[in-house]
């Protein structure tokens, strides 16, 4: 099975052993309490279901500045993205150890217990710095610009030791996994290349192609469609949504034991290139050989260019640093002249009036209206879920 990023052997944080488990419960009751932001909780979770095997915790201010320079720790560990605790809370000292509490669970139960080993003031030259490098822009229209320079300046340090999955496991326990679940299972079912798949979105057409594509041509044995579940921006679809309408699009159009339904908590970055590469590394380190970069992978607006996602991966990541293979798609869309989606680059003879194609604007507004899009773009199945929940909030 393919090697975790940067170890032999998956490494997550979460504490499985259950005296161990109980005992931390109890210190933790009695230490000072740090309220995370959702940035920091979702790194916290990322750590604890080993998705961010080698990390230990936190990244200090010199790691978190070299990633973002030169997308390497300081030890040399290629990485895309610093993994933060940046917080407005100040009163925190080095050396010291504290329970990290949930934002996003009622009571704000402990998340984890961190020790603390470095309390570092970030400047603002620095915040400006580091996002400019994640995002290709300190635009604070940007909805990952907005949340990541507002975080605070007070960065803290250290390994973890994580108590739970907050809201995941609860909201999402048919859904929710861990990379150390994944990777069993992929063992379980006895598959060699694993393609994995990306969303935010419900799958329309376009990506259910792209999946079987990456399959056929790959010769793989599954497809693990990975969907995240954590925090949008406002007028993304919510995941109970998205996920009802992947199960139905894979129970009626994939064959059995060909796809595996999983999500990951984790709050959306949009940060185009560069979350497109830590997509790749968490891929990696829960067992899939293939990963499938589109058009436009983890962008937003027009902020990156339609393949900066998949250039990086040759332009800016080093040769070796991942195990992981890349799947490049191009624009896909339904071809009247071939009765079938394609991607664009491979029907050269086609015009554009010979694609359906529809803007996700001009789709969202049929569907609030309670219009079916074209079977060619939806499967009536998922369109019929979409139509539902957009009617359910007024169109």
């Amino acid at each position: 099975m393919i090697k975790p990023h940067g170890a032999t052997e998956l490494k997550p944080l979460f504490v499985y052993d259950t005296a161990k488990h109980e005992a931390l419960l109890k210190e933790a009751a009695g230490l000072p309490s740090l309220l995370l932001n959702s940035a920091a909780a979702a790194n916290a979770v990322m750590l604890g279901a080993g998705y961010f095997t080698p990390l230990t915790g936190y990244m200090n201010l010199a790691d978190a500045l070299s990633v973002a320079e030169k997308l390497h720790t300081q030890d040399g560990l290629f990485w895309p993205v610093p993994i933060i605790n940046l917080t407005k809370e100040s009163g925190i000292k080095a050396g010291s150890r504290i329970a990290l509490r949930d934002p996003n669970v009622d009571g704000n139960p402990v998340l984890a217990v961190m020790d603390v080993t470095a309390v570092e003031t970030v400047t603002d030259a620095q915040i400006q710095t580091m996002a400019k490098e994640i995002f290709g822009t300190v635009d604070p229209k940007h909805p990952g610009v907005a949340v990541f320079t507002q975080l605070g300046n007070t960065l803290l340090s250290g390994p973890i030791q994580v108590l739970n999955f907050s809201y995941f496991q609860g909201e999402f326990p048919d859904t929710f996994r861990t990379a150390v679940e994944i990777r069993n299972e992929i063992q379980e079912r006895g598959w060699k290349t694993v393609v994995a798949f990306q969303t935010r979105n419900p799958m329309h057409r376009a990506h259910e192609e792209l999946c079987r594509m990456a399959q056929e041509r790959l010769k793989a044995d599954g497809i693990v469609i990975h969907m995240l579940l954590g925090k949008l921006k406002e007028g993304d679809i919510p995941a109970p949504v998205r996920d009802a309408c992947i199960r139905k699009m894979a129970e009626l159009y994939f064959p059995p034991n060909t796809v595996m339904i999983t999500g990951y908590g984790f709050d959306m970055l949009y940060a185009g290139p560069r979350e497109a590469v830590l997509h790749a590394i968490f891929r990696q380190n829960m067992g899939a050989t293939h990963f499938i970069v589109g058009r436009d992978h983890a962008g937003v607006g027009d902020y990156y260019g339609a393949f900066d996602a998949q250039t990086i991966f040759t332009e800016k990541v080093p040769k070796g640093a991942l195990l992981i293979e890349m799947f490049m798609a191009d624009n896909t869309a339904f071809s009247k002249k071939l009765n079938r989606v394609v991607m664009m680059r491979e029907a050269p003879d086609h015009t554009p009036e010979d694609f359906i194609t529809l803007s996700g604007t001009k789709v969202r507004k049929m569907l609030g209206e309670g219009m079916a899009p074209p079977p060619e773009f939806s499967r009536p199945e998922v369109a019929k879920i979409l139509m539902d929940y957009y009617q359910s909030i007024g169109g």
